[in-house]
């Protein structure tokens, strides 16, 4: 079974080249057929041009609060302002926690469009700017990877984040790991690229036991064998409670040959008593089909005799006997 992690990567390292300017990660979207990596690109609007004697003090600014400041779900140098509400939080994740719980009116629930955040608060001097690497006050890197199509801002470099222009957002774990299926409409582990079946916005729904939405979510992602997507948390969580199957299309979610295989051997060691060989039972069950002809209504009930042998196993015979036929008057 194939399994995807929506978490992907990259590696931001910040290096001083003589005289030219520092580089920074910079993820711009790109019409590509592939998911895009971030690649190192120049920004005069937030780098300011550095000179050698000048290193140290960069380092110093690249370095200067690192991991002190920011919330449960990034460590950042900075807050933003909610374009929808025009309150300050620490993340997205937090306004979508305040804004978007049970506990907001339901009228006034919302998540923050992340695209359209246009203004941060440094957290070391506390100036508002527009959405920049480097606070325009005092110098300081708000955060080591940088988005300026997201506004994301994480100064935790070992997600190894990259922009996916296919996706339009970023996700976590390699570029060089990850490839942007443009059917399903997600990126999808190169494990998958071309064994997976493709289902056109995969993972564009809620997940079928948490209902979170998947596209987004910071929770690892599976893909099962049917093509259908889950959180791997979640898929555990059924198997522990010994459902094996697709909660969408009831398609085994697990290859399960070695357990029929088992199986068959437990029977096949198991001998029916000799009172009970050959054996039939009949079960029979009722459906009812509505029939319409012009302006009246037939009902039929038809009973369905199974024959199966007293030990189990396949159908010996299957017998439709129409017992009544019901005239309605429309």
């Amino acid at each position: 079974m194939g399994k995807l992690t929506v978490e992907h990567s990259e590696d931001q390292k910040f290096e001083s080249k003589s005289l030219e300017t520092l580089e920074t990660i910079i993820c711009e979207d790109k019409n590509s057929e592939k998911a895009d990596k971030c690649t190192p690109q120049l920004d005069s609007k937030c780098m300011p041009s550095v000179f050698p004697e000048d290193v140290g003090k960069v380092n110093d600014l690249l370095e200067k609060g690192c991991s002190l400041f920011g919330c449960s779900h990034y460590r950042r140098r900075c807050r933003i302002r909610a374009p929808c509400c025009n309150e300050i939080y620490d993340c997205r994740h937090c306004h979508n926690e305040a804004k978007d719980s049970i506990d907001v009116d339901q009228k006034d629930r919302h998540d923050m469009p992340r695209h359209e955040v246009s203004q941060v608060i440094c957290s070391l001097c506390g100036t508002e700017q527009q959405v920049q690497q480097f606070c325009i006050n005092c110098g300081v890197c708000m955060g080591k990877y940088f988005c300026a199509t997201c506004k994301l801002f994480d100064d935790d470099t070992s997600k190894k984040q990259y922009h996916c222009s296919g996706c339009g957002i970023c996700r976590t774990g390699g570029s060089e790991n990850f490839f942007h299926c443009y059917k399903c409409g997600c990126c999808y582990s190169i494990l998958l690229k071309n064994s997976h079946p493709c289902i056109e916005g995969a993972m564009h729904h809620d997940c079928p036991v948490c209902f979170e939405y998947l596209f987004d979510s910071r929770n690892d992602v599976t893909v099962m064998p049917c093509g259908h997507t889950i959180h791997q948390n979640c898929l555990k969580e059924m198997r522990d409670h010994f459902q094996y199957a697709c909660p969408l299309c009831s398609k085994s979610a697990y290859d399960m040959s070695k357990l029929w295989e088992k199986y068959d051997l437990e029977i096949a060691g198991t001998p029916m008593p000799e009172a009970y060989q050959n054996k039939m039972v009949n079960h029979i069950s009722p459906l009812i089909i509505i029939l319409t002809l012009g302006k009246s209504y037939f009902v039929l009930t038809l009973h369905v005799h199974v024959h199966r042998p007293f030990s189990g196993g396949n159908v010996c015979s299957l017998v439709l006997d129409i017992k009544n036929v019901i005239r309605i008057a429309a």
